[in-house]
């Protein structure tokens, strides 16, 4: 059985959290990447020890410091590092261009970023690294652990045998990472986490799911998405769990081929990469697996049986969150799953539904709780938070609670198109075509139209996709006709963000640019 929620015990320090995983798992494995050099866990608190003092002697105390790496050891020890020694992590999105980075930097107040060469130069980003440079000094780690020498491994020594001595105090309340949203559908915003939210939630998620500390968990997703940091960092190594870091969820047959070598119990993923995932996998591929939890966008029914049925039942858990909310706010659980839901809240997690005018179905959520942020970052000081008021967020999401706590996701207030005055959810067309093609990736934007207000756009990967397909299974099953886009723009790739997520601001703009071509 999971362990019972007491908020209480999310009222610590990152830091002193993983000090104290330490003592109740003791001294285990717990960290290892593709350089299969595995961490236990002084290993780990060793490593950050001294790494974060070299980075404190370059920076002041309570700095924000930009951190620019991909999935991996190394990005576990600087996150920890730059805790031990009170300085605040500020997790770079490297798949979201240079404007955005450099805006990320700006609206944080990033002096410096951390990065490693090794990085850069496999992942191509020097023309990035170029531009960021013009705003920020590039520090390289590479160079740093150059100069680690006999004094740092004897500091190193003495830290990791005493580490509340050594380690910086910092209270539960302060900035444990500032972390941007995902940019789904407009300029991404910076998200104040405190250390307490993301403890809490990980503390949430361990009484929500039991959780075994023998199992290994295998985390491809980037740590600059809250789901890859909390899921893939903090939850397995604060609950005891060997964690794998993989630094790209777009490797599939190198990630299927790790999971029985690595003996990985639980995968983190998002629907469009697990559908990946399951084309190139072999039957076997998955036989360590317990479970699979999947966020960051809808999971579909389909990838849901696909695992069911080709993998021995293997159950993909759909949860939801916000990176807000540090980031899991409900998640399905193990033999009490329900498809098309996320699942139920949270513990400790309060939810409050507001009528939306036009959207008869669902209502829009907001949400408290000790995992949601202190604020965002203000847009014109970067030591200004602008707080929730009353700690409420509003996630711009329309949804429905079923009376045994099930939630579902409707859409996004955002994703909704008002058509010959009815409202229309462009999550509810995509759910369409997905029905009509089902083994093809689709996103549906809307876009004016001078005679009945919007008009859908259906832009999509399917070769075939025509309009009478989908008004034929739309008449079939009692559809509106005014769900069905009149319009279908084929591409050879929807576009989707470094996550996972589909990319809506570039496909408005593809949907806009051809509408006025046409």
């Amino acid at each position: 059985m999971p362990r019972p929620f007491d908020a209480r015990e999310g009222k610590m320090s990152v830091f002193d959290a993983l000090i104290a995983a330490r003592e109740t798992y003791g001294d285990k494995v717990i960290l290892e990447d593709q350089d299969r050099n595995p961490l236990t866990y002084t290993g780990l608190i060793r490593a950050a020890f001294v790494l974060g003092r070299k980075i404190a002697a370059m920076t002041e105390p309570g700095e924000r410091v930009g951190v620019l790496l991909p999935s991996s050891s190394g990005v576990v020890v600087t996150f920890f590092g730059l805790h031990a020694h009170g300085r605040v992590p500020v997790m770079l999105n490297f798949t979201s261009g240079a404007r955005n980075v450099r805006a990320a930097l700006k609206a944080a107040g990033v002096r410096r970023v951390l990065t490693a060469r090794r990085f850069i130069d496999q992942a191509k980003l020097d023309d990035l690294i170029e531009l960021v440079a013009q705003d920020a000094e590039i520090v390289w780690l590479d160079d740093i652990r150059k100069t680690i020498g006999l004094a740092d491994k004897l500091y190193g020594l003495m830290s990791g045998m005493m580490p509340r001595q050594f380690r910086a105090a910092s209270e539960p309340d302060g900035v444990g990472v500032i972390l941007f949203t995902s940019g789904s559908f407009g300029a991404p915003k910076g998200v104040v986490l405190t250390q307490a939210n993301l403890v809490t939630n990980v503390r949430q998620v361990a009484s929500h799911i039991d959780l075994d500390p023998d199992w290994v968990m295998f985390n491809p997703l980037p740590t600059f998405h809250c789901f890859g940091l909390t899921g893939g960092v903090l939850l397995p190594i604060l609950s005891g769990l060997k964690v794998f870091q993989y630094p790209s969820p777009l490797h599939a047959k190198q990630i299927v081929t790790l999971l029985p070598d690595v003996k990985a119990s639980l995968l983190l993923s998002t629907d469009t990469f697990l559908n990946q995932y399951a084309r190139v996998a072999a039957p076997g591929d998955f036989s360590t697996l317990v479970f699979v939890v999947a966020g960051a966008e809808k999971v579909r029914e389909e990838t849901v049986e696909l695992f069911r049925q080709r993998f021995g039942g293997l159950e993909v858990l759909e949860g939801y969150g916000a990176t807000e909310a540090a980031p899991v706010v409900a998640v399905n659980q193990p033999g009490a799953a329900r498809v098309g839901t996320v699942g139920k809240l949270l513990p400790g997690m309060e939810a409050k539904m507001e009528a939306v005018e036009g959207i008869e179905r669902g209502a829009r959520l907001y949400l408290r709780g000790p995992n949601v942020m202190a604020g965002y970052l203000s847009e014109s000081d970067p030591d200004a938070i602008e707080p929730l008021n009353d700690g409420w967020h509003d996630t711009g999401d329309i949804v429905e609670i079923s009376e045994d706590g099930y939630v579902s996701i409707l859409g996004r207030v955002k994703r909704f198109a008002k058509i010959g005055g009815e409202m229309i959810s462009l999550t509810a067309v995509e759910g369409l075509a997905t029905a009509v093609w089902p083994d093809a990736r689709h996103a549906v934007v809307s876009v004016p139209d001078p005679r009945k207000g919007e008009r859908l756009v259906l832009v999509t990967d399917e070769r075939s996709a025509d309009v009478t397909a989908l008004a034929s299974w739309a008449k079939t099953h009692g559809a509106p006709e005014l769900a069905v886009p009149k319009r279908i723009l084929k591409v050879s790739e929807v576009p989707v963000l470094g996550t996972g997520k589909t990319d809506y601001v570039a496909i408005q703009k593809m949907a806009e640019g051809e509408a006025a071509a046409a």
